[in-house]
């Protein structure tokens, strides 16, 4: 019998990326590195069941994804949400990520304040038994990151340790409507993206 070929290590990091920043990219290239990951799809989400807001254009908000990840080995900026019709739930892409590499490891990745929220999403029990869930520690204890997954869930938990950055897309936004710099939150060329567009021009 032949040697079986390594299960392959495949992350999935979803986000309204409304814009995508530098802490993004931070936790992108920690799950990368961490995970010990062979890919991670960074996925633009289409429709939000879960925002309040109206979102930008998705066009606009998956160039910007480019913009910021698509230099990273390993990334690989998905816009199946953004195809796919109605409303945008991870069991999805989730499932399809797993019917196109069966043998392969899935790592949901996702931030501490998501992760709080994880039992109420959509298909939850069935996440959690597909995916590793690996949550993105800023500032905090690991444990305590960890632990903010319900317990109930019985979901396989990996954290992600990060440095403590505190950008956030709402402050982004907020910055540009009011005439101020983002250069030190954001990639260069999401920067012009948004300057040229006239993004967030309106808070």
């Amino acid at each position: 019998m032949g040697v079986s070929a390594p299960v392959r290590r495949i992350g999935l990091f979803g986000g309204a990326f409304d814009p995508p920043h530098l802490a993004h990219r931070a936790l992108v290239q920690a799950a990368l590195q961490q995970l010990a990951l062979d890919r991670l799809h960074v996925v633009p989400t289409g429709q939000a069941w879960h925002k309040a807001r109206t979102l930008s254009p998705a066009a606009e908000r998956l160039a910007m994804a480019r913009l910021a990840f698509g230099d990273l080995p390993g990334v690989v900026v998905d816009d199946r949400e953004i195809r796919r019709d109605g409303p945008s739930y991870t069991i999805d892409t989730l499932e399809e990520l797993q019917a196109e590499h069966p043998r392969a490891q899935l790592f949901l990745v996702i931030g501490a304040d998501q992760a709080a929220a994880l039992g109420s999403w959509h298909r939850a029990a069935d996440i959690v038994r597909i995916a590793i869930i690996s949550v993105a520690a800023r500032a905090v204890r690991p444990g305590a990151a960890n632990a903010s997954v319900a317990p109930s869930l019985g979901a396989r938990q990996i954290p992600l340790q990060l440095p403590p950055l505190i950008h956030s897309a709402t402050d982004i936004r907020g910055r540009v409507a009011a005439g101020l710099g983002i250069d030190h939150v954001v990639v260069p060329g999401v920067a012009r993206y948004i300057e040229q567009h006239h993004l967030y021009t309106i808070a």
